[in-house]
């Protein structure tokens, strides 16, 4: 029997045997609505599952300490500046653009200490504890716990207000996108304009002056690393990313995309991320590489002799900016060397956080106007799905492609709803929901590739737009998803009209034959 016409069964049954499937008066059954979400964090800790129920794993981050006075009461101390911990500088990667005056570099980063690391050690594993919920700490390897209170250190990070930061900068004259290139090199000692705000954190643009730096009117990938240092803070080394005018940036989200995370399952999320190492998601990485090693480029680009990267990379997280040094270390083992972006210290709410991820796309949208963007994510962020599209009417003509991991497809654990009703008004050929990372293998942006013809789209024509993933027990009348069983309905028309009919015969049937069963 083809699976779309499994439903006639269960009607059949309910239209033979009107009142088998009742109970009698006095056992009648109270059936309880059921609730998908608390079903998912059933296993969580009551302090952490309304935020997850929000449905952004990283609103585990939302119960942190926020002030001095909060990481003062986790740790049991009076005086936090007892434990005499050295300034620690959170230097986020940034990029920088090409105007009329020159380069202009994007500075971010949060100047903090971490005392976590002063208290003994037995107090630091029972503050790591909380993050690993429904774990006994012991059955963690030696590995693990030390990931764990790494984590938790910075974390439970103290803000420094009012400092002045100064960076060296230098680039030494090697462009990674080919061999036409002007600058000789370049080096400057900058302070940044703003002291450190009241949450530790800077974050601006500064012009680069001076001769040396390479042409920003090209067009490619990456024209110049910069290496940057905050003088006096040994941990506030990074890189600065020269990014010209016109090319390809491919964005990408990282949880569940370019890492294993399993947001879907909180125990097994919260594992991933404080406890266990980074892990890519399957073969990513060589993807990633391969687009990063590509000879391709627009025909603009044909004078290039031997271009070594097209594109300029681009990782952006949610996450909290004092979390992020371990996703860095990650990316930067894994995956092609490229900016950051990270959410702030000052966003505390689901809401700050959906306005975060926008904020910073539009951001950069907006500071490369003509260049064109590749955007990349999964099933499992709703803020994801829809920015992505939406970014396509906001900045007509920058979105050439947008790149969406059906997580479902190879994680039958995943029982988290998404919505696709964002896509309806994109063309076809502007995104893609993939299975595996091989099923993007081959993409060449500048050719204007996004869609793998071999790779069964599930979202739109036939299918149309909406919900999916959406479970229930047994399914809505044996479909597993209300995506398949609408799609499974729009194939046969002579089977919508027969459900409806034989649905309107059982529900006359059962009240007429069972009244005594039926009480409203």
């Amino acid at each position: 029997m083809d699976s779309y016409r499994r439903p006639y069964l269960s009607l059949l049954l309910l239209l033979i045997f009107p009142c088998l499937t009742l109970s009698s008066p006095d056992q009648r059954t109270k059936y309880v609505r059921r609730d998908l979400l608390t079903d998912v964090t059933s296993t969580v800790p009551d302090s952490l599952r309304d935020d997850i129920t929000q449905g952004v794993l990283q609103n585990w981050w939302f119960g942190i300490p926020r002030d001095v006075a909060a990481v003062r009461d986790a740790f049991g101390i009076s005086d936090i500046n007892s434990l005499r911990a050295e300034n620690e500088f959170m230097n986020v990667p940034g990029y920088a653009n090409y105007t009329s005056h020159g380069w202009n570099l994007r500075v971010s980063g949060l100047l903090h200490t971490e005392p976590y690391f002063m208290l003994p050690l037995a107090t630091q594993n029972a503050i790591a504890r909380v993050f690993v919920p429904d774990v006994d700490w012991n059955s963690l390897t030696a590995n693990e716990q030390n990931n764990a209170r790494n984590l938790t250190g910075a974390l439970f990070s103290v803000p420094i207000e009012g400092e002045e930061l100064r960076f060296h900068l230098k680039w030494a004259g090697e462009s990674p996108i080919g061999n036409n290139n002007s600058g000789t090199g370049w080096e400057d000692r900058i302070t940044f304009p703003q002291r450190t705000n009241e949450v530790g954190e800077i974050q601006g643009f500064l012009e680069l002056q001076g001769r040396g730096l390479p042409d920003g009117r090209e067009e490619g990938g990456v024209a110049g690393v910069l290496d940057i240092w905050t003088e006096g803070i040994e941990s506030g080394n990074s890189t600065g990313y020269l990014v010209p005018e016109r090319g390809v940036t491919i964005i990408s989200d990282i949880d569940d995309i370019l890492r294993v995370t399993k947001i879907y399952d909180p125990k097994e999320g919260l594992l991933n991320t404080f406890a266990r190492d980074f892990v890519p998601w399957m073969n990513m990485p060589s993807i990633f590489a391969a687009w990063s090693s590509s000879n391709t480029l627009s025909s603009n680009f044909s004078r290039r002799s031997s271009p070594r990267s097209p594109y300029h990379f681009h990782y952006l997280t949610t996450t909290p900016e004092q979390a992020t040094r371990v996703y860095m270390d990650f990316i930067y083992t894994h995956y092609p060397l490229g900016s950051f972006d990270t959410r702030p210290f000052t966003a505390r709410t689901a809401s700050d956080t959906f306005n975060v991820r926008r904020n910073l796309l539009h951001q950069i949208f907006q500071t490369f106007p003509s260049r064109k963007f590749v955007l990349i994510g999964d099933t499992t962020n709703p803020d994801v799905l829809s920015e992505y599209p939406n970014l396509a009417s906001t900045f007509p003509g920058q979105v050439n492609c947008i790149l969406i991991r059906n997580v479902s497809a190879t994680e039958p654990d995943n029982r988290l709803p998404y919505n696709t009703a964002a896509f309806a008004n994109l063309k076809r050929e502007m995104y893609m929901f993939f299975n595996t990372p091989n099923d993007l293998a081959g993409l060449d942006f500048y050719r204007g590739d996004c869609v793998n013809p071999n790779v069964r789209q599930y979202v739109g024509g036939e299918y149309g737009f909406g919900w999916r993933n959406v479970p229930s027990d047994g399914g809505l009348f044996g479909f597993d998803n209300l995506g398949g069983a609408l799609s499974s309905w729009r194939a046969d028309k002579d089977m919508i009209l027969g459900m409806f009919l034989m649905v309107g015969i059982t529900i006359f049937i059962n009240i007429s034959v069972c009244p005594k069963y039926f009480s409203f």
